[in-house]
């Protein structure tokens, strides 16, 4: 294979493969802040419910958003909760024959509000009932409110886009380079190959557009020097709430006697039950109530997605890693001898490596470089075993076996394993094998 096409290829690689580097450095520079609380206080602040969701949670959004804002205009009686029996799921939405005024209602406390209003017969209409029957009504419901929580946020000063548009312009401005750059290699290419169709200006513009369109992409909100201050605030009422040893049991109809405080409690996720019952028994498995460390809390769970060495054992995942690496190492010393021995196509010297070279190049670094890094992964992973003991928030089948449809069921060989192991409010699950050794992984139930 000729060293142009090469160098040529690897010029584009290193020019997209540097914008997605700034790329991640910008995401992991301009990472919400997880500030530390202020000292436990039973004193709530001015924000509304939405926004304090907003911010304990690291400045993103969650369903609390939604279910405070019902529990703080439950406590303003905009609306009223009451539990006719023993079970809180009874529990039925009343509105009042003369309502408060309503001038100082935000956005999103008029969406719930509607809500409710839309599907009350007689005044009345059951907790359980507020639920969406459908899920792209739903879905649009809750981008309106997020947006408008948001809004709310941003004109107090407590949240920010995070990729502002010095950001955005700087990604968009690489994007052009590695365009430029990417063009310019493609364009090379056409010369020296003698291609009739040079492609260096489309190349060009498809990669300026796919990178723009990811910088263009919002990744979320952001904390401010103001939201810092204001969510360590938050986060010393939810340390004081969480002190109370029946408030995570409190059931919805109790707004009557502790008033804005439970509605402020789903906020900052320390009413166990009363946001049980607002889920409507529908689990979140990205959300999970854990009580290890003898408090409720929520744990927010990341799940991974691709499963390539996940419930393997060790001697698969090496030859895994070894046989891929042999088959890119094969393809990159003979394939291009090879396949200098073919014929031409035409009489003017276009020849079948001309087309097919490239892209056999191409196959076998990708085979090598997959196979190293699953080989670094797997000695990483033999490296780094340790022992987790902590509740189990989840389980859940991941990967079946196909099975038969005639003689044998589809059987489960890998699940999604999270455990709250108190270190922090965030985890990620583990990959757990039907059978066969994983983690040694000590849980309480």
């Amino acid at each position: 294979m000729d060293n142009r096409a090469l160098l040529d290829l690897a010029v584009s690689g290193i020019a997209v493969g540097g914008w997605f580097l700034a790329y991640g450095l910008a995401r992991l520079v301009t990472r919400p802040a997880s500030p530390p609380p202020e000292p436990a206080t039973p004193d709530l602040g001015p924000e509304p419910p939405a926004v304090v969701s907003l911010l304990v949670n690291r400045w993103a959004i969650t369903e609390d958003a939604a279910e405070s804002t019902l529990l703080d205009l439950a406590a303003r009686r905009f609306v009223e909760l009451r539990q006719p029996g023993n079970e809180p799921a009874q529990t039925t939405v009343h509105l009042p024959a003369a309502a408060p005024d309503e001038s100082g209602l935000r956005p999103y406390e008029r969406r719930v509000l509607s809500r409710v209003r839309g599907l009350a017969v007689g005044g009345v209409v059951p907790l359980t009932a507020l639920t969406f029957r459908d899920q792209a009504q739903a879905k649009s419901w809750n981008k309106r409110l997020r947006a408008e929580v948001v809004a709310d946020a941003r004109a107090a000063g407590l949240s920010r886009r995070r990729f502002g548009p010095g950001v955005v312009g700087a990604l968009v401005a690489l994007a052009a380079l590695a365009a430029v750059v990417t063009g310019a290699a493609a364009f090379h290419y056409g010369v020296w190959s003698e291609s009739e169709d040079n492609a260096g200006f489309a190349a060009g513009i498809v990669t300026l557009v796919f990178l723009s369109g990811i910088a263009a992409v919002s990744p979320g909100e952001r904390d401010t020097p103001l939201g810092r201050r204001v969510a360590a605030r938050w986060l010393g009422v939810r340390d004081w709430l969480r002190g109370h040893e029946q408030f995570a049991e409190l059931p919805p109809a109790s707004v009557a006697v502790w008033d804005r405080y439970l509605g402020y409690g789903a906020a900052v996720g320390a009413t166990h039950l009363t946001s049980a019952v607002l889920d409507l028994g529908m689990g979140n498995r990205e959300l999970v109530w854990s009580s290890y460390g003898g408090t409720w809390h929520r744990v927010r769970v990341r799940y991974p997605r691709f499963w390539g060495r996940y419930g393997r054992t060790t001697s698969k995942l090496v030859v895994r890693a070894v046989v891929p690496t042999v088959a890119g190492a094969v393809l990159l010393r003979f394939a291009p001898g090879g396949l200098d021995s073919l014929p031409d196509l035409d009489g003017r010297g276009l020849r079948v490596p001309d087309l097919v070279t490239n892209a056999v190049l191409a196959v076998g670094l990708l085979l090598v470089a997959a196979g190293l890094y699953r080989l670094v992964r797997t000695l990483a992973d033999l490296a780094t075993e340790r022992t987790v003991t902590g509740e189990v928030l989840w389980l859940e089948v991941w990967l079946s076996n196909s099975g038969n449809d005639n003689d044998r069921p589809p059987t489960p060989w890998l699940h999604y394993l999270a455990v709250d192991d108190g270190t922090d409010d965030r985890t990620t699950a583990w990959a757990c094998p039907a059978s066969g050794p994983a983690a040694a992984t000590t849980a309480t139930p």
